[in-house]
């Protein structure tokens, strides 16, 4: 519901704005990208097993960007500048999460004990 109220109110903003909000996300997606690498291949190095290995990613990788949603709107109001930023971040999150789980579940079978599936 959070979210759905933010695109209400900054809707004109995203669109007419594609540029910056594009440029809101590239230090987010590297950030990501470096906490996945270096969080998966630490959990390989150590042997850890592949549950383990997935979730432990995962967790460090997330970002909790409906929190930050939250923050924003009530420290700054809907309709301020800080807003968007956010819902820029929302926006990138969940496709880049998908393409986090397609990489561990093809990169499977680099942990002992599970199957290449």
């Amino acid at each position: 519901m959070c979210i759905a109220i933010i695109f209400f109110f900054q809707v004109n903003i995203i669109l007419n704005d594609p540029v910056h909000i594009i440029l809101i996300n590239v230090p987010p997606v590297i950030q990501t990208f470096l906490i996945f690498i270096i969080a998966y291949l630490s959990a390989k190095a150590r042997k850890l097993q592949y549950c383990i290995a997935v979730s432990a990613t995962m967790i460090g990788v997330s970002d909790f960007l409906e929190l930050a949603a939250a923050e924003t709107i009530s420290l700054f109001g809907l309709r301020s500048g800080a807003t968007p930023a956010t819902v820029a971040g929302v926006l990138v999150e969940m496709p880049m999460m998908l393409i986090l789980v397609k990489i561990v579940n093809k990169t499977k079978h680099w942990f002992s004990g599970t199957a290449r599936t």
